[in-house]
Formats: structure tokens, C-alpha cells, sequence
């Protein structure tokens, strides 16, 4: 009987596979011609189904042959059923054409928002009067990005600056550094509460309240023209038409902590006011004044990562009104191991020497908070109506802990011996940004003519009380380490600072447009109005042990700081300084544009005028020359930009406009602050830089969710601002850092993006070449052959601008199985040597290293609505580095490997890996 079976199981797995076959297919958008992709098809009574790839499409194996019904259905579509014949052979070609339910039904008002999926991501790049790119909102919530800050480095041309925990924190577009750009919500440009710039910190912004995000890398003449790097617009959730609620949670930890441990002080003690605000200018000031929570620290390991996030939306009364509130709120324990080596140019040295070395460890409680809120209300098909608020905030506890070593005549690192420093600093940051709109739009004349209009309040503050540094000195022996006294000057330094920027704008846009067959004129006219006020506050005490405690050593005479008895010795603090300020700045601005359209061309051209009242007012001066100031002009920004339709598929899009970069605040304040290695001054003569901007870039999109993006572009900047170091022009051995105009900089280069999708599997890349140059004067020395001495001069040296690289790119696997509900995604991105930080000395700059950045994510969706996601950053433990471009004999000395490839290592910093597991739950009724 089993020889029997055996031999008649194979004869029937025959007959059924010999009566079976495969049947392949495509799921098209019937209007538009694109791939659906997650449509599901059914082959019913056989129990077979499948879903449509990234490309839309699907596959049926073991189908059996004749004649059956297919279902083929996908949200928001209208459900095909149709008959169909399999044959045992060539069955690959079949194709489905789906119709939209809204298409059928075209006077039900829709407020479902747009972007929110890559097909509509690619629609909206495709049909931009701007060059732009998108990164849609489920290619957020899939992606290993928390904060806009990391979404930003997966665009190409973006590049990003990171802070001292290794997370995204400003973005450089197309070579053009951070202060070349704005950043805008909802195309509401929004204030910066940055203590001296204006570009906005992103890592400010939690990912997951965004419906979309767009990068604009032209402008037209509606847009407002501070922009010669690009802008980036944050685009909100919208409320959509049916009751939906997202939420997810997750937690997880650092690498960095699993290592070593977490340091951290009492942050609850700090005093947001310092005591001359709390008991007047005159007060004198006593170490009793001073809370000791910011000199009390304790060391464990941190707790798990704590990440969460909700959002509740639906349209009422018909679709007429509409609701969404979203927060998020993240908590995270971040850090780095970092080491500096401090250098000095001395003598006639063509580069500088090693003189100390400091290891310092970062432990960073990141807690973010995001709160998002939008009420919109339809009155009719011609008018609408809404009101939108957001408020982020930041608070960072950041205690650094840093050990020194002298390279001196003591260092004798056989025997292990060498002079030693300890160095902490306990600091909290708080930021934070709030922005209320209020926007209509109307339309009369059957469409004829459109009004547009918003009302802005906005706010941005940064504060950061009570930042308190303690430095000591301190021996090694025999390769074991110990504290000894407090350092002789400035031992321990008590600061607070705030700053506060409040905007109040009004914008107005109104559209007339003529229309002749497929002809259409748009002609429009518009503006803005922006009261922008800051308010700048600085005050720092020192404080010193007494002459009978001032011998006393640490771990002998007393075993905490908190111990140590000192003395106030600028018990007023120091209030008469200029960065206890006022500051103004109301911008005007108009614009007039033209757009024609039509089957194949488009044109949009005109020109922007703004101008600029800036000034600031010092409310302590101290001694400067220019206790108050200003700066006023006006602009014309002119702009062309032409779009034309190869195919429905293929652009040629090309772009000319005119922008400008304002001086922030800060720069222009005659200020002089001493910071951890060097002077900062402010530069009451800065002047803004103007730019003119040209693009040319070939777009494909052959369909849903692909792109071909090949362009280029060229910046010719007049004036553009750089910091340098300078020489004091009365004691020339004082060495400031001060931002300066320097002639004329040129910045071009190519870009290409590449999206396409392969049935389950995707790819999505980009790469960017950039060239930049930039003259400006650097010290060199030589000895004068009549005197023997040693003089400094200037020379000019041609570089590329401040923090652009020369490639920038970035590689995206991704797997997405709709049938199973799986996203994978494993994400590289390169950035390329660039400068760092600009030396006073020739050839003394330092340069970042090029790194890879390796992230990866997955989720894994439930029929409930119920998914499991993983997250992973920086998988391969990427270091920053930086480095000079040379290096010195004595370098070689040093009994550490600092010397390679003719280069000289100045600082890496380690950041660990990051991991998070979480669940996000989805309810749509």
C-alpha cells in the first residue's frame, strides 16, 4: 500500500501542476497611467491572491487553467471584477485600470491630505513651479529617522551638521552653509531660537508630525527671498475625511551606556534667574546665591529610551469642518567619547603643534516635545477657512566631563607622568518655537480669481540658565591620575543666557487668470509684513576659592564641589556687556508674477522686492563704539522659471532668481565673548550677501513613486559671509573669530536622483558634486632678513566654502511586501571631506573626514492595525573626525597615532550605536 502511494502522489502532483500555471500582471491609476502599489488581487474560488509591488506588480502561482473570476480592489478605488481565461501559457500580460471613487464623485469637497504617500510625493515634485524634492510621510514613519534633522540627510544635495551627541541638527543644501537657508511650516517662514543665528535647529522638529517634507532648491517671486541655499517646508498633518488614529510607542538604548556610564547633575535646582535679575543691578552677589545642584553629579547607567507619539483626526458636518491634534514626545539618553588635541602655530612653522590633548565624555538627556493642532472649515466650494498651531519644544541636560593632558616638559609617557586638568561643565538647554496662523482662502468669478491670505504670530526662545563650568588642576604619575587644587584663573564660572524672537506677519496673495483654450495666464500680485523683535540677555559670574582655601586639594581636604567654600569675585556679575541687547528688524516685501501654461510650456516670471530695517539697541554698553546701529536697504529680486513637457512623463526644468542672506543679530552686535578656545566678536559693518542662482534639471517619472532627477546648478555669490580669524588691529597678538563679506565666492555642481522599484524590492539613490571657491586672507610668518625677527603677514587663499563637500550621496534599499505587511529599509548616506573650522593661519584649516552613515529600520503590520517596528542608527559606529592637511616634525613625538598620510588628527569623536523597538497602532473607521 505505501509502495502504491508513493507512486501515485507524484502522478497526481503532476496532473495538478500540469493543469496549474502562473499568471502575471500590472494595477494602473486609470486617470493618471501610474502603478498602484499594495492593490490587492484575488483569483476567486481558487483561495489565490497576491498584492502589487513597488512597481504595481503582482504574481499568481499554480493557477489553475481555464476560465475564473479576478478581483482586483484598493482603497479609495472603485473594485474591478472581470472574467478572465488562463492559459497554459502567456498569462504575463495582464492589466488593470482603476478609477479613483473621488474622480466619480468630483463635487464632494476631499481634505485627505496630499503627500502624505510617495505617488502623491512624485506628483507633487512633478507638477512644482520650484526645483524640489519630497520625502513623503510614510517614507518618514518607515524610515530610522526621530527628527526632521535626519530626515533632511536622505534628499539629495543636503548634507547635515551634527551636534555633540552625533544627531542631524542643520542642514547644508547644495554646499551653501546652514545660514543660507530658511525654514518654513505650512510655507510659514518660522523664527530661529538660536542665541546667534538665524537658521532653525531641525533636530528641534519630532518626524512624526509631518504629513510630508519639501525642499525647495529655487525660488519663485511668491516666495520669500532669503534663500540662496534652498528652504525647507515642513508640511503638517491634515485632518483627514474619515475618523483615523495613529499612535505608536517604542523604547530603547545607546551602545554608548551598555560601555560606560551615564553622568548627569541636579537639574531641577537650577535657577532660571540669575541673582542680578532676581535682586537687582546693584546686588552683590555671594556664593549663597548659588544653587549646588549644577556641581552635584552622580554616574549610573541611564534608563531605556521612552518614544511616543499620537494623533486623532476626522472631517465633520458633511466634510465641511475639520480636526487633528498630534503631539509627540521623545526622551533620550545620547553621548560621545571625544578627544581634541589643542594646536598652536608658533615661529615660522608652516603647521601647528600639539600642546594638549583633552578626552571628554558627553551624557545628553534629549527630552523633545511636539505638539501639532489644525481646524479647518469649508464653507462652500469658494471659501475656506483655517487655524493652525505648533509648539516645540527642546530640553537638553548636558553634563561634559573632560580630562586634560600637557604636552610639556613634564609629559614623559614611558613613565607615565605628565601635568593633567579636569574640566566639567553641567549645562541645560531649553528651545523652543510656537507658530499660530490663521489662512483663508477664496475664490470669485468662477475661479477666475483667487485671494489667499494669513495672519502669523510666531515666537522662538533659547534659553540657557545657570551653564556652569568648574576647572582643576591636577597630576599624573606613573600612569595614575589625580585632582589637586582649583586652576588659578576663573575656576569656576557660573553664566546665564536667553534670547527671545517674536514675529508678527500678515501675508496676501491675489491671483487673476485668463484663460483661452488650453492657454491659461495666472497674474499675480502679493506681499508680506513682518514685525520681528529680540530680546538678548547675558550675565556670568566667577567664582574663586579664598586665599586660606585655595591650597586645599580635592579628595584630601574636602570629596565633593559641593564642598568648596568660594568667593564671588565680580559679585554684580557681568551686566555692562553688549550682549544684553535689543534688536528690530521689519521686513517689507512685494512681488509681482506671471504664469503662463500651456500643453506643453510653462512660464513663470517676475520679481520680488524687500526691504530691510534692521538694528539693535545695547542696554549695558561697554565702551563700544556703536551702542547702537542699523541697517537698511531695499532689493529687487527678479526670477524666471520654465517648465517644458517632453512627454507626460519627461520635464525639462530650468530656474533663474536673484536671492539674498541677511547678517543674523549676533553677527552685527559689537560684542566680544570668550568662548572655550577662542574669542568671538560681532561685526557692526557686516553686509548682507546677494546671489544670482541658475538650475537646469532633466525629471522623468515613468511611475507611482519612480523618478530620473539629472540637473545642475551654478551660485555666483556677491559678499558672502564667512567667519575667520582675525588679528586685533592694536594688540595684534589678540586672536578673534568674526564673521566678514569676502568678494565674490562661485558654487556649482551636478545632481542626479533615482528612484525605481522592482515588483517587492526598491532602490532608491542619489549623488551630488559640488564645487565651491572662496578667497579670503589667512597669516602666514616668515623672519625678516634685516632684523632676524619673526613678522606675520597676510596672504589670500582660494578654498571651498565653509562646510561644503565636494560628494555628498546617498543609497536606500528598501523591501515593502503589502501581502504580509513588511517594510524594510537599509539606508547609507556619504558625505565628503569638508571644512570644519576656519584657521587664521595658511593651511591650518581643519577638515571633517568623509564618513558613511549606516542606518536600518523594519516594521511588520497586522490585520488589527497593529504593527512592530525596529529602528537602528549609526550600525557602523561612524566616528567624526577631524584633521589638518599636514603636519608638523614634533607632532611625531607624541606617543599617540596623530600622524597619517601626511595629515595630523586634531579631533574624533565616537558616538555609539542606537537602537529602538516599538508598536504603532493605526485605526481608520
Amino acid at each position: 500500500m505505501n509502495k502504491l502511494l508513493q507512486i501515485l502522489f507524484p502522478l497526481l502532483f503532476c496532473v495538478i501542476t500540469a493543469n496549474a500555471t502562473k499568471i502575471k500582471g500590472h494595477v494602473y491609476d486609470k486617470k493618471s497611467g501610474e502603478a498602484l502599489v499594495g492593490a490587492t488581487v484575488v483569483l476567486e474560488k481558487t483561495g489565490k491572491s497576491a498584492s502589487t509591488g513597488l512597481d504595481g506588480t503582482f504574481e499568481i502561482k499554480d493557477a489553475p487553467i481555464g476560465k475564473h473570476t479576478i478581483r482586483v480592489s484598493y482603497v479609495t478605488y472603485t473594485t474591478i471584477v472581470q472574467e478572465i481565461t488562463i492559459q497554459k501559457e502567456d498569462n504575463d500580460h495582464l492589466k488593470f485600470y482603476m478609477e479613483s471613487a473621488s474622480d466619480l464623485n468630483e463635487v464632494v469637497v476631499r481634505a485627505t491630505a496630499a503627500g502624505s504617500n510617495d505617488r502623491d510625493a512624485r506628483r507633487i515634485e512633478q507638477n512644482a513651479n520650484q526645483v524640489m524634492n519630497i520625502v513623503s510621510g510614510r517614507a518618514i514613519e518607515i524610515s530610522p529617522d526621530l527628527t526632521v534633522a535626519n530626515v533632511m540627510q536622505r534628499v539629495s544635495g543636503v548634507s547635515l551638521e551634527r551636534n555633540s551627541n552625533g544627531d542631524g541638527q542643520y542642514a547644508i543644501l547644495r554646499g551653501m552653509d546652514k545660514r543660507y537657508n530658511y525654514t518654513l511650516v505650512n510655507g510659514v517662514k518660522i523664527p530661529s531660537p538660536d542665541n546667534k543665528y538665524r537658521y532653525v535647529p531641525l533636530d528641534l522638529f519630532p518626524s512624526d508630525l509631518l504629513d510630508r517634507l519639501e525642499v525647495y532648491k529655487t525660488l519663485t517671486p511668491n516666495l520669500e527671498g532669503d534663500a540662496i541655499g534652498g528652504a525647507v517646508n515642513m508640511v503638517m498633518k491634515n485632518a483627514p475625511d474619515q475618523l483615523q488614529i495613529n499612535a505608536n510607542i517604542a523604547t530603547g538604548y545607546s551602545q554608548l551606556f551598555f560601555d560606560r556610564d551615564f553622568t548627569s547633575f541636579k537639574a531641577s535646582d537650577i535657577s532660571s534667574k540669575s541673582p542680578y535679575e532676581i535682586n537687582g543691578r546693584t546686588y552683590n552677589a555671594t556664593q549663597k546665591d548659588f544653587t549646588k545642584g549644577t556641581l552635584d553629579y552622580t554616574s549610573k547607567k541611564p534608563a531605556p529610551n521612552l518614544i511616543g507619539s499620537m494623533s486623532i483626526g476626522q472631517r465633520f458636518l458633511n466634510n465641511k469642518l475639520g480636526v487633528i491634534v498630534a503631539g509627540s514626545y521623545q526622551n533620550t539618553y545620547r553621548g560621545s567619547n571625544s578627544t581634541f588635541y589643542n594646536s598652536s602655530v608658533t615661529g615660522t612653522d608652516q603647521y601647528a603643534v600639539i600642546t594638549s590633548k583633552s578626552y571628554r565624555e558627553y551624557s545628553e538627556q534629549q527630552q523633545r516635545l511636539g505638539l501639532h493642532g489644525k481646524v479647518d472649515y469649508v464653507f462652500d466650494d469658494n471659501n475656506k477657512i483655517s487655524l493652525y498651531n505648533v509648539y516645540v519644544n527642546l530640553k537638553n541636560q548636558q553634563l561634559r566631563d573632560a580630562f586634560g593632558t600637557s604636552y610639556n616638559g613634564v609629559y614623559n609617557p614611558t613613565a607615565g607622568n605628565a601635568e593633567v586638568s579636569y574640566t566639567t561643565r553641567s549645562r541645560l538647554t531649553e528651545q523652543q518655537i510656537y507658530n499660530s496662523t490663521l489662512h483663508g482662502d477664496h475664490k470669485f468669478f468662477d475661479d477666475r480669481f483667487k485671494v489667499q491670505w494669513s495672519a502669523v504670530y510666531a515666537s522662538a526662545k533659547n534659553d540657557v540658565p545657570d551653564n556652569t563650568t568648574i576647572s582643576l588642576n591636577g597630576l599624573q604619575q606613573n600612569f595614575q591620575s589625580r585632582r589637586t587644587t582649583l586652576v588659578n584663573t576663573s575656576p569656576v564660572q557660573r553664566r546665564w543666557e536667553r534670547n527671545t524672537d517674536d514675529d508678527k506677519a500678515g501675508y496676501l496673495d491675489l491671483t487673476y487668470a485668463l484663460i483661452r483654450g488650453d492657454q491659461k495666464l495666472d497674474l499675480q500680485i502679493g506681499g508680506l509684513y513682518r514685525d520681528k523683535q529680540r530680546s538678548s540677555f547675558f550675565n556670568q559670574y566667577t567664582l574663586s576659592p579664598s586665599a586660606a582655601d585655595a591650597t586645599k586639594v580635592y579628595g584630601v581636604d574636602y570629596q565633593n564641589y559641593t564642598d568648596l567654600n568660594l568667593v564671588v569675585t565680580n559679585p554684580t556679575g557681568a551686566v555692562s556687556n553688549p550682549l544684553t541687547y535689543d534688536a528690530t528688524e521689519k521686513t517689507t516685501a512685494g512681488y509681482g508674477m506671471l504664469t503662463y501654461t500651456d500643453a506643453k510650456l510653462e512660464l513663470i516670471g517676475g520679481a520680488r522686492v524687500e526691504h530691510t530695517n534692521q538694528g539693535y539697541n545695547l542696554l549695558f554698553p561697554a565702551g563700544e563704539t556703536n551702542p547702537k546701529g542699523s541697517q537698511i536697504y531695499t532689493d529687487l529680486l527678479p526670477s524666471l522659471t520654465a517648465k517644458y513637457h517632453l512627454t507626460e512623463k519627461a520635464q525639462l526644468h530650468a530656474s533663474y532668481y536673484k536671492a539674498l542672506n541677511r547678517p543674523g543679530f549676533y553677527e552685527i552686535v559689537p560684542s566680544k565673548i570668550v568662548n572655550e578656545e577662542f574669542q568671538e566678536r560681532g561685526n557692526p559693518n557686516l553686509k548682507r550677501a546677494l546671489a544670482d542662482n541658475y538650475d537646469l534639471r532633466y525629471e522623468l517619472f515613468p511611475g507611482a513613486s519612480e523618478q530620473l532627477l539629472v540637473g545642475a546648478f551654478y551660485k555666483r555669490i556677491k559678499d558672502p559671509i564667512e567667519y575667520t580669524f582675525q588679528a586685533d588691529a592694536t594688540r595684534g597678538q589678540d586672536i578673534y573669530y568674526t564673521p566678514g563679506n569676502f568678494g565674490t565666492a562661485k558654487n556649482y555642481g551636478l545632481e542626479a536622483d533615482y528612484i525605481k522599484f522592482f515588483n517587492k524590492v526598491g532602490l532608491k539613490a542619489n549623488y551630488t558634486y559640488t564645487h565651491s571657491r572662496i578667497t579670503t586672507p589667512k597669516t602666514s610668518r616668515r623672519i625678516n632678513a634685516a632684523t632676524g625677527n619673526i613678522e606675520a603677514f597676510q596672504v589670500d587663499q582660494t578654498r571651498p566654502l565653509f562646510g561644503q563637500s565636494e560628494h555628498i550621496g546617498n543609497l536606500s534599499l528598501l523591501y515593502k511586501d503589502t501581502k504580509h505587511g513588511w517594510d524594510l529599509q537599509l539606508a547609507g548616506a556619504y558625505t565628503g571631506e569638508r571644512i570644519n573650522t576656519i584657521s587664521q593661519f595658511l593651511n591650518n584649516d581643519l577638515w571633517q573626514k568623509g564618513f558613511i552613515q549606516m542606518d536600518a529600520s523594519a516594521e511588520k503590520r497586522f490585520k488589527s492595525g497593529v504593527s512592530v517596528f525596529v529602528k537602528a542608527n549609526n550600525i557602523l559606529n561612524t566616528p567624526t573626525e577631524l584633521f589638518i592637511k599636514g603636519t608638523n616634525a614634533e607632532n611625531s613625538k607624541i606617543a599617540e597615532d596623530l600622524v597619517k598620510d601626511g595629515h595630523t588628527l586634531i579631533r574624533k569623536d565616537l558616538y555609539g550605536q542606537n537602537y529602538l523597538i516599538g508598536v504603532r497602532y493605526k485605526f481608520n473607521k
